[in-house]
């Protein structure tokens, strides 16, 4: 197993090479200036070129490159231009945020779409089957800015349950953490859920129509003990596996939720800082998430190697 991760690694680390040269061209494509927005408002001449000097703009493109992605490795992701804070402080800040609300939409997803797919295989081309994919249908369908928008207006303004915006941490106050969290999690769990409905239930019909299966009802087994024990548990392996890619998305993806209900999280330090003109930032932000969905990736291969005996064995 030591040797397929060490394989998995050194695949991964072209690939980070590769996103590495496309985080550092954001800041030659974004339009705008930052050294004349760090320059201030008189932008004296002098300035500007110790400003140019100080940040290596003036050395070809490749050097320039090469200088910022030494940083990274040492752990330099720069300066904010906006907060003049390092950046890797601010992402230290800003990480555990969005992992908590990855993690809760997580937790959503599973209970939701794993039960409901479930139900959809064992039920299939009935009533229930059909009413299931309607509701993954309509997690895929709405659009996360207009269930939360609507979520504020119902669960917060009319019925007042929940508060509508902010974030408090949850080493400070886990009960405020939750009641502040529980309803972005939700929204972005419903297009997840759908997916991990649509799996199972694909997963599930494949395994139950397999031999072993009408073996083990032909032996009086209960029906429960044939759908979890026997159907469930083979029907698991790519859920799993789906279930670690989709995390990932998480990490990426929660930047319209955020923004909605004000979460201070990964999606909205970008946001900020792609109008704020901080390059610096963005490209911190854009190279964690790459990193992180990487990361998440070799999970999945890892998991779908120990779920599987078969690849286990030829390992």
């Amino acid at each position: 197993m030591a040797v397929y991760i060490g394989k998995r690694l050194l695949v991964a680390i072209p690939t980070l090479i590769i996103i590495s040269i496309f985080v550092f061209s954001l800041q030659k494509l974004l339009p705008g200036d930052p050294i004349l927005a760090m320059a201030g408002e008189e932008r004296d001449p002098a300035t500007i070129a110790f400003l140019r000097a100080k940040y290596h703009l003036n050395d070809p493109v490749i050097l320039q490159y090469l200088h910022w992605l030494g940083g990274i490795l040492t752990g330099d992701f720069g300066i904010s231009l906006r907060t003049n804070e390092p950046v890797l402080k601010l992402i230290g800040q800003k990480l555990p945020v969005t992992i908590q609300l990855a993690v809760m939409a997580m937790i959503f997803s599973v209970l939701i779409g794993i039960p409901l797919g479930i139900l959809a295989a064992v039920r299939k081309n009935t009533v229930v089957d059909y009413i299931t994919n309607l509701i993954a249908l309509t997690g895929l369908s709405v659009p996360h800015f207009w269930l939360g928008i609507m979520l504020i207006l119902f669960v917060s303004v009319q019925l007042g349950w929940l508060p509508a915006s902010g974030y408090e941490s949850i080493f400070v106050d886990p009960v405020r953490s939750l009641q502040t969290t529980v309803m972005p999690a939700f929204v972005l769990s419903t297009a997840l859920a759908a997916t991990l409905m649509r799996h199972t239930r694909s997963a599930m019909v494949e395994v139950m129509s397999a031999d072993y299966i009408r073996t083990a009802r032909a032996k009086g087994l209960p029906p429960m003990a044939v759908v979890l024990s026997h159907s469930f548990r083979n029907a698991l392996l790519p859920v799993v596996t789906l279930s670690a890619l989709l995390f990932g998305e998480l990490l990426a993806g929660a930047v319209l939720t955020e923004q909605i209900f004000t979460i201070p999280g990964f999606g909205k330090l970008i946001v900020d800082a792609v109008f704020n003109r901080d390059y610096a930032v963005v490209q911190g932000v854009v190279l964690c998430t790459a990193v992180g969905f990487i990361l998440m990736n070799l999970i999945a291969d890892v998991l779908y190697v120990l779920l599987n005996p078969r690849l286990r064995a030829t390992l």
